[in-house]
């Protein structure tokens, strides 16, 4: 296919591809999918070889959000049955993120709802970011906290912070029916704080919430040109006491074709497929791992994820090597911007993002896009309880 090839050649030379092409890889058929899979999947291996970059988050502060993002279970007005708690203590959260690191991971992502944090708030978490650090040599964290306001960007990257996330989530056009509270200019604003500080900037999508094929493309180029270690790709869950809940439009294979397409046009950059992947992806989730180079362990914000251990499994089974604490996540080339030489790339999801359900193994064949709610299970272990976490 001369549009996979043509795709491929820009890939390996980090050429931007075109809108129609982009556009047409989200348009390619199920008979073409593993031809898609297998050129998206020749770049990944080229500026990452086989290597799946382990993540873990701690929900620091859960529920009682006062912004309004229809896709966030923890949003403002939300009946979704989730954990809510405040903030947990610098050790709590310390003793958390050990479980993930245990597990493999190499970077932990401190996650905390809200509109943005206080000053009182940047304070905390420098804390727990000192307490990490100083228990784990060598471990990335992450911050993820809503809008910056100016400085905070700073005294995070002076406590120790590698990186910092905030999702664009969908094109700006259609930022305005997701949520009210904020606006996509105000994204942007603290992706560019966190860039601007020195910090490893994460930004990223959610796909499944009714946009088209259009919006998709445009938030991933606006993505590209915002520059971005770390892009994660979330999959819509359709939380129950959400206004999105009975948004179920995505199949493995639109999930593919989207990983696909976000693979091309931002070939050098750490891709996380973030949550949702065991909603969505089910069982196609290995033939994903040919387009991300990097997923979370465990169990996500507010839903739990598959066994940790599964994890692993699936990573081994299909061919690849979990990337160990000293090697490089980036290419060459993009390594010495934000987060020093020993990490780059990564982030967590936004505050306010879904995130992944369930644990897989229904043996269910569902139609294309039903509600698959049985996938979607909320976490009651972990962060704020007192049940040990699943890493």
């Amino acid at each position: 296919m001369d549009l996979l090839n043509t795709l491929l050649d820009k890939g390996l030379r980090r050429e931007l591809p075109t809108r129609e092409e982009a556009l047409a890889v989200l348009a390619t058929s199920d008979d073409d999918l593993l031809d898609v899979v297998a050129a998206a999947g020749k770049v990944r291996r080229h500026w990452f070889g086989r290597r799946v970059k382990l993540n873990y988050l701690v929900n620091l502060k859960s529920g009682l959000c006062p912004e309004d993002c229809s896709y966030c279970s923890q949003r403002l007005g939300s009946t979704a049955g989730i954990l809510k708690y405040t903030w947990l203590k610098p050790d709590e959260a310390s003793k958390a993120a050990a479980a993930g690191l245990a597990g493999g991971a190499k970077r932990v992502c401190l996650v905390a709802s809200g509109r943005g944090p206080t000053d009182r708030d940047v304070d905390r978490v420098s804390d727990t970011i000192k307490a990490i650090k100083d228990q784990n040599e060598g471990v990335e964290v992450c911050a993820c906290l809503g809008l910056l306001s100016d400085g905070q960007a700073e005294r995070l990257r002076e406590a120790g912070a590698d990186a910092y996330n905030h999702n664009l989530n969908t094109s700006e056009a259609t930022y305005g029916d997701i949520t009210t509270t904020h606006t996509y200019a105000d994204r942007v604003d603290t992706v560019q704080k966190a860039h601007g500080a020195g910090l490893s900037a994460c930004s990223g999508l959610i796909a499944g919430m009714g946009e088209s094929d259009e919006d998709l493309v445009d938030v991933v180029f606006s993505l590209r040109e915002l520059d971005p270690d770390s892009v994660p790709v979330n999959f819509l869950i359709p939380f129950e006491g959400t206004p999105l809940a009975k948004e179920w439009h995505l199949t493995p294979q639109r999930c593919l074709r989207i990983l696909a397409m976000v693979r091309f046009v931002c070939p050098d950059v750490e891709v996380r497929i973030a949550g949702g992947r065991e909603v969505h992806l089910r069982t196609m989730q290995p033939l994903a791992l040919h387009l991300a180079n990097s997923i979370f362990l465990g169990d996500y914000l507010t839903s739990e994820g598959q066994a940790g251990k599964a994890d692993l499994e699936m990573i081994a089974d299909a061919g690849f090597e979990i990337e160990g604490a000293g090697e490089v996540t980036l290419p060459e080339h993009r390594v010495g911007g934000g987060c020093g030489s020993h990490e780059g790339g990564g982030g967590c999801g936004s505050a306010a993002q879904p995130e992944g359900g369930g644990a897989c193994g229904s043996t269910a064949q569902p139609e294309p896009g039903e509600a698959r709610t049985d996938l979607v299970a909320v976490r009651r272990r972990g962060a704020g309880t007192d049940l040990a976490p699943n890493a």
